[in-house]
């Protein structure tokens, strides 16, 4: 039995050998059989002939591993970064430059302005010589007003005195010859032998320099804005010279006065030398080729003894590139007879050669241009007309008596 027991063991155990043969037998079959472990090889292309060679077989180039093929080189990649292109930011849209209109006439154009304002003057001498007696009553009236509308003491009595004796030799006075009469006396008192134009062109190979001074509250750094747009009218290029530092955002005004017409403005910062400025002005015009420099200068009080100070020191410094060509007082014809005296402060510390009215269509005092030419002995070349950028028109005589008298 035991024997038995035994034979059925070793039978078991055989089989379950003879099993695990076969089935190790038939994985062996199943798996292809694998190389040694190594790394695959890429070949390269053959270079392409370069131009100008024959296209002739070339030898095998070494084959390059994976690594080779796939991988940058390290120090290359460091000397060429990828490049990282900035923002793209778009600048403003420059302010749209304005054609200003001629100046060529422009004060026969604004004549029913100044009209309104100068009835005192024009119409109130021409109702009392109308009068059928001039007796010495009237004759007290026609002085009183020409005195009322600040045309002075010395041009007052000259003009009585002429009037009287011309009226005496005309006898009969019908309207028409009162007011040809009344012109003529006014364009002769008023001078028609000044030299009126703005002085645009340099003596020498640099532009003209004009330096436009005033005190504050008269309209300076516009009226130099505005005498910008006159010259661009009249065909001349300007830069402008922001020399009034010590007036919050005068700077700012006058450039944006100065990009309306295309003219560049030079300046500093607030508070800075204003010498300085105007000196680097002038030199940037030269730069440019520009016809004309325009320099607004500071405009404190006239008291002030630092203002006149400055102003000498500004003209000093202008004239190491050249001689300056115009220097404009700008006053406030609104002011009267204290406009005579800040032009008189002013023509001891720089010497005046023109005089610009400004507001002369808000005052009936007319006759501040009589007196303040007679006081200075220079002429007014520009008289400001209103608030429009193109209020500011060249001084005729002529047209400025017409429009005193109308027709």
């Amino acid at each position: 039995m035991e024997i038995l027991i035994l034979a059925v063991v070793i039978a078991l155990v055989a089989v379950g050998a003879i099993s695990g043969l076969v089935v190790s037998s038939r994985k062996k079959k199943q798996l292809p059989p694998t190389a040694p472990p190594s790394t695959p090889t890429i070949t390269a292309p053959p270079a392409e002939p370069q131009v100008g060679e024959d296209a002739a077989p070339t030898a095998e180039e070494p084959r390059r591993t994976i690594e080779e093929v796939a991988l940058p080189d390290a120090e290359a990649a460091l000397e060429s970064p990828v490049a990282v292109e900035d923002p793209v930011v778009e600048a403003p849209p420059a302010p749209e430059i304005e054609v200003p209109e001629p100046t060529a006439g422009r004060l026969v154009r604004l004549r029913a302005r100044l009209a309104r304002s100068q009835n005192t003057l024009g119409k109130g001498l021409l109702t009392l010589l109308s009068r059928e007696h001039l007796d010495e009553d009237t004759w007290e009236e026609i002085e009183e007003t020409l005195l009322i509308a600040d045309v002075g003491v010395a041009p007052t009595q000259e003009l009585v005195d002429r009037l009287r004796e011309r009226v005496k030799v005309l006898g009969t006075r019908t309207p028409a010859d009162l007011r040809a009469l009344l012109k003529e006396e006014l364009v002769t008192l008023l001078g028609t032998d000044f030299d009126r134009a703005v002085k645009t062109e340099s003596g020498v190979d640099t532009p003209a320099v004009i330096m436009v001074v005033g005190v504050n509250g008269t309209g300076k750094t516009t009226t130099t804005g505005k005498l910008a747009r006159v010259l661009v009218a009249d065909g001349r290029s300007v830069v402008l010279g922001a020399a009034d530092t010590f007036r919050a955002a005068a700077a700012d005004q006058l450039q944006t006065w100065g990009d309306r017409v295309g003219a560049r403005t030079v300046r500093g910062p607030e508070g800075g030398d204003p010498a300085s400025i105007a000196y680097d002005a002038v030199k940037e015009g030269i730069a440019e080729g520009a016809d004309v420099v325009l320099i607004d200068t500071a405009g404190r009080l006239h008291t002030k003894t630092g203002l006149m100070d400055e102003l000498g020191k500004v003209k000093r410094v202008v004239e190491k590139h050249g001689p300056l060509d115009e220097i404009l007082l700008v006053l406030d014809a609104t002011t009267g007879q204290n406009g005579l005296t800040q032009a008189r402060v002013f023509a001891e510390v720089v010497d005046i050669t023109g005089i610009v009215l400004t507001k002369l269509d808000g005052t009936a005092k007319g006759g501040i241009v009589i007196a303040v030419q007679r006081e200075l002995g220079v002429p007014v070349k520009l008289i400001g007309l209103g608030e429009g950028a193109d209020d500011l028109a060249p001084f005729e005589p002529e047209a400025f008596v017409d429009a005193l008298i109308g027709d």
